[in-house]
C-alpha cells in the first residue's frame, strides 16, 4: 500500500451535495453513543464522527477528530487518487457469501417465514469478497465511488475505535440514503425502500421506473420504513411532514422509492444531537425488517455477521447538528489493504420473487464492483 498519499487524506469523510465534512486524527474515541453525545453537549468535543454498527448493542466506532474541514458542497477526490500514482487498482473477485443459488434459497425460505406470520419484512444481504494485488489504499476505493456516483455522495470511516477485528479497517461507500439529518431544530430523513435495476435503453429504463412506482409489493415494503420513522420521530417532534406518496429517485444502477421527511423537534427534545437521533431511528426496516426484533434475529441466523454494513456513518457537532447516511453500497477494507468485503441487500416481503431479489442485489453490488473495474 502506498505511503505517499496526500497529507490531506482523511480518516473520515462524508461527501454530500449540500456540504461535506472530512477529518484527520483521533483526540478521543468512543464505543457508545451516550458518552459521545455527553462530550458534545459539554463542549469537550467540537465534533464526533464515525459509524454505528448494524447491531445496536455492538461497539460503535466514534472519534473526536484532531482536525476538521467543512466544505459547502460535494468533495471532489484528490487528483492523486484519480490520475496520479495513487490511482492504480487491481482487484479480483474471490467468492460470494452466499453464492447466487443459495441467496435464491434464502429468499424463498424467508418468504415462507413471512407468509407463516413470523415477520412482515426482512432484508437479506449478499456479500462478495475482493482481493487487491498490490494492496489498496481504502481512500482510493472511496475516491472511485465518489467520482462515479451520480451525486458524488460518499463516505470513509476508520473503524478502529470499535476494537478487535475492526482495528485498522476502514468502511468506504457511496450511499444515497439519509438516515437522519439535523440542522437547528429541523430534522429530516430520506428513506429508500423498494428498488429496481435500471436499464441501459432510455425507453426501457423509463418503463422500469413506472413499474416500480406502481408496484404494490415495493410500495408496501416502502411503507414499512416510512411508518417506522413516523413512530420514532413523532414523539420528539412538534411537527412532522410526511408525503402520502413516495417519489422516484435513481443512482446510476438502481431506481428507488423514496420519501422526503421533515420535522421540527419539540422544546423538550431540541437538545438531542444528530448522533442521538441516528441511534433513535436505527435500524429501519429498509436495512433490517419489521417487526425489528424478529427480523434482526432472522438475519443473525442466516447471514454472516454484518459488522458496520447496514449501520450508519456520519457526524455531529457540539451544536447538535449533523448528518448520518445509511451504510449501504459499501465495502470494509482490511487493515493491510489486501482484501475487502462488499455487501448489498434487498427487502423480502410475502410477494418477493427469488430471481428478482437476486437481480436487485446484483445491480446494487454493481456500484462497488463497477468502481473497482470488476
Amino acid at each position: 500500500m502506498s505511503t505517499s498519499r496526500p497529507s490531506t487524506a482523511p480518516d473520515f469523510l462524508l461527501s454530500r451535495g449540500h456540504g461535506s465534512v472530512r477529518t484527520q486524527g483521533a483526540a478521543r474515541t468512543f464505543t457508545e453513543v451516550p458518552a459521545a453525545a455527553a462530550a458534545l453537549r459539554s463542549g469537550e468535543a467540537e465534533m464526533v464522527v464515525g459509524a454505528l454498527p448494524f447491531l445496536p448493542d455492538a461497539p460503535a466506532a466514534l472519534t473526536v477528530p484532531e482536525s476538521i474541514i467543512r466544505e459547502p458542497g460535494v468533495l471532489h477526490p484528490h487528483p492523486y487518487y484519480l490520475e496520479g500514482k495513487g490511482s492504480e487498482l487491481y482487484a479480483s473477485l474471490v467468492r460470494g457469501d452466499p453464492e447466487a443459488d443459495e441467496h435464491r434459497a434464502r429468499v424463498a425460505a424467508a418468504v415462507e417465514e413471512i407468509r407463516a406470520g413470523a415477520m412482515d419484512k426482512v432484508v437479506l444481504a449478499r456479500a462478495v469478497d475482493i482481493a487487491f494485488d498490490p494492496p489498496v489504499d481504502p481512500r482510493l476505493v472511496a475516491a472511485r465511488l465518489i467520482d462515479t456516483s451520480a451525486r458524488h455522495d460518499g463516505f470513509i470511516c476508520d473503524l478502529s475505535p470499535a476494537g478487535g477485528h475492526f482495528a485498522g479497517r476502514m468502511l468506504v461507500g457511496s450511499s444515497p440514503e439519509v438516515l437522519v439529518r439535523k440542522s437547528g431544530t429541523t430534522v429530516s430523513a430520506y428513506p429508500l425502500a423498494g428498488s429496481a435495476a435500471r436499464a441501459a435503453d432510455p425507453g426501457q429504463d423509463a418503463e422500469v421506473a413506472r413499474g416500480l412506482a406502481a408496484s404494490g409489493k415495493d410500495r408496501a415494503e416502502h411503507a414499512f420504513v416510512v411508518e417506522h420513522l413516523r413512530a420514532a420521530l413523532e414523539p420528539v417532534c412538534s411537527r412532522l411532514q410526511i408525503p402520502d406518496e413516495p417519489e422516484l429517485t435513481a443512482t446510476n444502477e438502481v431506481w428507488h422509492l423514496a420519501t422526503p421527511i421533515t420535522g421540527e423537534l419539540d422544546a423538550g427534545h431540541a437538545h438531542l444531537t444528530a448522533l442521538e437521533l441516528a441511534a433513535l431511528v436505527h435500524p429501519t426496516p429498509a436495512i433490517c425488517g419489521t417487526p425489528t426484533a424478529p427480523a434482526r434475529d432472522y438475519i443473525a441466523r442466516v447471514e454472516s455477521p454484518r459488522g458496520f454494513y447496514a449501520g450508519t456513518v456520519g457526524w455531529a457537532d457540539a451544536g447538535g447538528d449533523g448528518e448520518y447516511m445509511v451504510a449501504i453500497r459499501c465495502a470494509e477494507v482490511a487493515a493491510d489493504g489486501a482484501s475487502a468485503r462488499a455487501w448489498a441487500g434487498g427487502g423480502i416481503v410475502a410477494d418477493s420473487d427469488p430471481d428478482a431479489e437476486l437481480a436487485e442485489t446484483t445491480a446494487k453490488l454493481g456500484t462497488i464492483l463497477g468502481a473497482l473495474g470488476l
